[in-house]
């Protein structure tokens, strides 16, 4: 915390002026002019005792709403401190301490201020409890991460205002900045033709409410299921076979291998301006996917589970999700051919591969995907050259979306080019 001088200025006037005091009655003999010297430091002298010899108690909270933030949106902070104190202390000045280049304060639409304003008088606590102020200022998360709040620091002055008292109190509250959600276009129309509905999709075993197949009838089986006619062929009661239900499955690869991004992306999360939008795109994508009703597994592009498979429709995981996206970075390097391993053997429905850099060799180490996928898309940060248009060639319905693209309209291109594909 920087130093702040003892005295207001009328206390460093009050000072002077109690020298000039005595250098004069010293030169000219005046008594009086010594007497009043003392007096004025004596004043002074009681001001700090007010200040410092007095003990004074304060405890600090803070609260946020939401609880966590979002990079590029604001958030709400509420500070109380209780303060007990034997003599009452006049009105002084409080400033929150923000980390640099990660919280900024910000406007809201109610009027809040910055991260500091006055402090109001507190009257003596001796007869009763602690005195509790409450105060509220917003943010603006600047970057992704994990980031503290505090100490506040509390700057009062003595009730004649001569000396004032700058001090830090209470702990440090720390603050989950969450990498921005982008509200993505649906792909309602590819999702219509390829099962990828809000709703899952239901496999029987038969055909016709007749021919399911019948099974034998076990303790616990509810009565309704009973399939008659099966139970006179049989002699035994049978019931129907039940119905299977699945939900459409999709794969979001977020690629973490250092060598596409640059090495600030390992140091710490939001260090690499290219990764926070690689990351933004991964917890978009999720959202998106499973607002249709996707079952989405997310993965880095060797095949680490990022998060635990997220079913259909289930936004309160997508939200824990771009929680835990608030810490991830980059890592080190690893063959981006190996997400063509991942799909060996199987065919899912849309799967989103987003990556940074992107050259010809990383897009030929891709091109066996497509044919495994209903909708491939390819996200690339910085593509370089004709990576695109060879990802294109291959089946990908890729874009690129580094600074200065919207995301929703990229997005928007290579799901409708997914639809056409799909359907052509």
């Amino acid at each position: 915390m920087r130093r702040v001088w003892p005295l207001t200025p009328r206390g460093t006037g009050a000072l002077v002026l109690a020298i000039a005091c005595f250098a004069v009655a010293n030169q000219l003999g005046l008594v009086e002019l010594l007497y009043f010297g003392l007096l004025l430091l004596a004043v002074v002298a009681v001001s700090f005792a007010s200040l410092y010899a007095v003990r004074r108690t304060e405890t600090v909270s803070r609260s946020l709403s939401p609880d966590v933030a979002v990079v590029g949106r604001s958030t709400s902070v509420t500070v109380r401190v209780a303060v007990r104190t034997a003599l009452p202390t006049a009105p002084g000045t409080w400033r929150d301490t923000l980390p640099k280049g990660a919280l900024a304060p910000g406007a809201s639409s109610q009027g809040a201020g910055p991260a500091s304003g006055e402090f109001p008088a507190i009257g003596s606590g001796l007869r009763g409890g602690d005195r509790t102020v409450e105060f509220r200022y917003e943010l603006e998360a600047l970057r992704r991460g994990v980031h503290w709040l505090g100490p506040l620091q509390l700057t009062s002055a003595d009730p004649f205002g001569l000396a004032r008292r700058s001090s830090l109190v209470g702990d440090r509250t720390r603050v989950v900045v969450a990498p921005a959600v982008v509200e993505l276009p649906p792909l309602t129309s590819f999702a219509g033709d390829t099962g990828g509905t809000l709703h899952a999709t239901t496999n029987q075993l038969g055909q016709g409410s007749d021919n399911l197949t019948p099974r034998s009838y076990l303790p616990g089986d509810s009565m309704r299921r009973i399939h008659w006619r099966a139970s006179a062929h049989r002699d035994t009661l049978m019931v129907r076979q039940e119905e299977q239900e699945s939900t459409p499955e999709s794969s979001v690869v977020f690629d973490r291998g250092l060598s596409r991004w640059s090495p600030e992306a390992m140091d710490a999360p939001g260090a690499d301006p290219l990764f926070e939008l690689g990351v933004s795109a991964c917890v978009s994508a999720v959202a998106r996917l499973v607002q249709e009703g996707y079952s989405v597994e997310v993965v880095d592009s060797d095949g680490t589970v990022l998060w635990d498979p997220i079913e259909g429709g289930d936004s309160a995981q997508v939200d824990a999700m771009t929680t835990h996206f608030a810490t991830v970075t980059a890592r080190l390097d690893s063959d981006l051919g190996r997400v063509a391993q991942l799909f060996t053997g199987i065919s899912t429905g849309p799967i989103v591969v987003i990556t940074g850099r992107l050259d010809t060799a990383e897009t030929d180490a891709l091109a066996a995907v497509p044919h495994h996928s209903g909708l491939p898309l390819l996200l690339a940060v910085a593509p370089q050259g004709d990576a695109l248009a060879r990802a294109e060639a291959s089946g990908w319905r890729s874009a690129g979306i580094g600074p200065g693209v919207d995301l929703r309209a990229a997005w928007a291109d290579v799901a409708e080019r997914g639809v056409t594909h799909a359907l052509g």
